[in-house]
């Protein structure tokens, strides 16, 4: 595709895949994973949990330095999860909650924290998930701008866009001939090309290369002669060529309007030139050099309107060119 030689669209492209499976990485393939860390981390149902865990491990042991170590990892969060316990105590033996609170105040373990942060309601996982989710829809919203800008581009109203773009854009809307269907070997090479008004440097041409990737020749379509004055040119006539390098030598065929093809002094003008050619639609001008073939086809044309004379310059021409290797 020829928006994928942009390296503007590439860099967009790259960014927003780059943003997606970052994200799919991140959150769903290999997601952070806590080890050995203290309990300060838990949530604030399961550090109650654990904190019951402590107080009863005391009332069986009455290992008052052991319950106090398992206390203070619950860090800045251990006073208000104690007096949590305290109003909600479960299943858990009220004497034994008093018993650790009296080893707490002896250690004045009681007191809180001034840098206590607010209990964690689960705002924190909250955040996560909006941040996942912003971060998703981000990345659609630019896959979505990105696709809309390409279409519009790609999509361009005639007004728009240049002699030589529509020319680009109508040929690459034209079906190439499928020589295979009719029995025929298909062409080392195949190439159509699109002239429209007013692309005055009309001038295409191709490289021919072998299978093998062997350089052949190289073939082209060119403006030959114009008529009348003014802007943009009105073309009359077209080159069509073909260089063998095996043969050393371009053979070349001038297509003409019929205007000018019955006009003797256009006639003479371009006779040394090659081959005259009035065009026609469907029309097939066979080039041939020692080693290659070209079949030129007249795939679709248009005369021009206007004050000059009838069928006497084109509003558009699409050739196709057809090469094979003499064998």
């Amino acid at each position: 595709m020829d928006m994928l030689k942009r390296p503007a669209i590439v860099g967009m492209f790259a960014l927003i895949v780059g943003i997606v499976l970052g994200l799919i990485y991140a959150y769903a393939i290999d997601p952070i994973k806590f080890k050995d860390a203290d309990p300060s981390f838990l949530r604030a149902d399961f550090r109650q949990d654990y904190l019951r865990m402590t107080i009863d491990s005391f009332r069986v042991n009455g290992d008052q330095n052991l319950a106090l170590g398992r206390y203070n990892l619950l860090g800045v969060y251990a006073a208000e999860t104690f007096n949590e316990i305290s109003q909600n105590p479960g299943q858990l033996d009220p004497g034994a909650i008093l018993a650790f609170q009296q080893v707490l105040l002896q250690n004045n373990a009681l007191n809180p924290s001034t840098d206590i942060p607010p209990a964690d309601t689960g705002g924190g996982s909250n955040l996560f998930s909006i941040a996942i989710i912003a971060g998703g829809l981000l990345a659609v919203g630019l896959v979505a701008m990105a696709a809309f800008w390409l279409f519009r581009s790609n999509r361009r109203s005639p007004e728009d866009m240049t002699p030589a773009m529509q020319a680009a854009e109508h040929s690459r809307s034209v079906e190439k001939t499928d020589y295979s269907t009719s029995g025929e070997e298909p062409p080392v090479a195949q190439y159509v090309t699109t002239y429209v008004l007013g692309d005055d440097l009309f001038d295409d041409s191709f490289s021919i290369d072998a299978p093998s990737g062997e350089f052949l020749g190289e073939c082209g379509v060119g403006i030959s002669e114009t008529i009348g004055v003014g802007d943009p040119k009105k073309v009359t006539a077209f080159e069509v060529w073909m260089f063998d390098k095996n043969d050393i030598q371009t053979v070349t065929k001038v297509l003409m309007s019929p205007h000018a093809f019955s006009d003797p002094g256009f006639r003479t003008k371009l006779e040394p030139k090659g081959e005259l050619i009035p065009v026609e639609p469907q029309k097939q001008v066979v080039l041939e050099t020692q080693t290659l073939q070209m079949i030129a086809t007249v795939s679709d044309m248009q005369y021009g309107q206007g004050a000059l004379p009838t069928d006497s310059y084109f509003e558009r021409v699409t050739l196709e060119l057809a090469i094979w290797s003499k064998k």
